[in-house]
C-alpha cells in the first residue's frame, strides 16, 4: 500500500475515532480545507463547508451524553475502495458505515447503516477530505443518537 493509500485510509478512520469520542472540535478539523454534503448534488443549505460550518452541523445533530462527553456511539467503517491520483493530488473512495450504539436507556443495537463517497486533496503534502457525502441505507432506532 503507498503511502498516500495509508494516509488516506488513516484519515477515513480517524474520522470514526473522533465522532465516537466525542472530540467534535477534531473532527471538524478533518474539514478544514473540505465539506459535508448532506446531500448528493445537493442545493447549499445542505453542504457544510469549513472546521466552523461543519462543526455546527454536529452541533446541531449529535447528542453528546454528559457523563462521558461522548455520543455513546461505535462507528465501523469498512470496504474502503480507494483511487488515488498522485500527479493531481487528489483522491476518491467509497466505503461502508455501521453504527452501533448503547445507552442507559438503549440497548446495544445497530442504529444506522450506509455509505460515503469521499473525495480527498492534498495540501502540502498533507491528505484532508474535500468533500464527505454520507448515504443511509438502513435505519433503526437513532433517537439517542439525533437531536432530531
Amino acid at each position: 500500500m503507498s503511502d498516500s493509500a495509508i494516509a488516506i485510509t488513516n484519515l477515513i478512520y480517524h474520522y470514526a475515532e473522533l465522532i465516537d469520542g466525542g472530540d467534535l472540535d477534531g473532527l471538524a478539523r478533518l474539514f478544514e480545507h473540505g465539506r459535508i454534503c448532506g446531500v448528493e448534488n445537493g442545493p447549499p443549505e445542505t453542504v457544510f463547508a469549513g472546521t466552523a460550518r461543519v462543526r455546527e452541523m454536529y452541533d446541531m445533530a449529535t447528542r453528546i451524553y454528559e457523563d462521558d462527553g461522548t455520543p455513546k456511539t461505535h462507528h465501523n467503517t469498512s470496504n474502503v475502495q480507494l483511487y488515488i491520483d498522485e500527479a493531481a493530488g487528489t483522491a476518491r473512495s467509497t466505503s461502508y458505515y455501521c453504527v452501533t450504539q448503547a445507552t442507559p436507556d438503549l440497548p446495544l443495537q445497530v442504529i444506522v447503516t450506509g455509505h460515503y463517497k469521499d473525495t480527498f486533496h492534498r495540501v502540502d503534502g498533507v491528505w484532508w477530505f474535500d468533500s464527505r457525502t454520507m448515504f443511509v441505507d438502513q435505519v433503526g432506532d437513532v433517537s439517542h443518537h439525533l437531536k432530531f
